[in-house]
């Protein structure tokens, strides 16, 4: 005659499966949980990151802009002295005759730099607790620029610069652990052919 398992021996392996499957889930879980927090840590960086190359851009764009108004490229580069000068007073800028590696100025480690032209834009706040004109939260720092003589074009035609600018994204700590992001760029600027009626 053959026997079976009783129920009681079946009610005990269905407790030490139940549980063994619960731990399995609550594992799952807090994985997921930790992934979660991984995943906001990201999207919080890339978002800072993109505001400090947006703020960088839009200093970068001002000096390309204050360079070629008026007479500002014909002025000539200048020895720039350490200091900081705004934009955002009358368009003040400069030129400098050296590149900021050549001033010997630590511009990819040290923020603000040492010489630079500041430029606010519009909306943009810079002071703890304000936001700016949409909503955002303010940055740590203005953004700034340091434009260079290059001399003269490669095609002869013009004069060569070259302009470097920063930007920061907001902290909520301190400036130094804010996220920045250094842009460069190379322009020129052709002189003017006047036909004088001679030809």
């Amino acid at each position: 005659m053959k026997r079976y398992p009783t129920r009681q021996a079946e009610r005990g392996l269905a407790l030490i499966s139940s549980l063994l499957l619960l731990m399995i889930i609550t594992i799952i879980a807090l994985g997921m949980f930790r992934s979660f927090a991984t995943q906001e840590h990201i999207a919080g960086n890339l978002r800072e990151k993109e505001r400090a190359l947006h703020a960088a851009e839009t200093a970068q764009q001002y000096g390309e802009w204050w360079l070629n108004q008026g007479n500002n490229a014909a002025i000539g580069p200048i020895s720039c002295n350490a200091g900081s000068l705004s934009a955002n007073a009358n368009n003040n800028g400069q030129i400098c005759n050296q590149t900021p590696l050549q001033a010997g100025m630590p511009y990819l480690t040290v923020f603000p730099w040492p010489t630079q032209v500041t430029y606010l834009p519009p909306g943009m706040s810079v002071t703890a607790g304000v936001n700016g004109a949409s909503g955002d939260p303010p940055y740590a720092l203005t953004p700034g620029f340091y434009v260079s003589d290059l001399g003269p074009a490669g095609d002869g035609q013009g004069e060569a610069y070259q302009i470097d600018a920063y930007g920061t994204g907001s902290t909520a700590i301190n400036v130094a652990s804010a996220t920045v992001a250094v842009v460069e760029s190379t322009y020129e600027i052709q002189q003017g052919v006047v036909n004088r009626g001679g030809l």
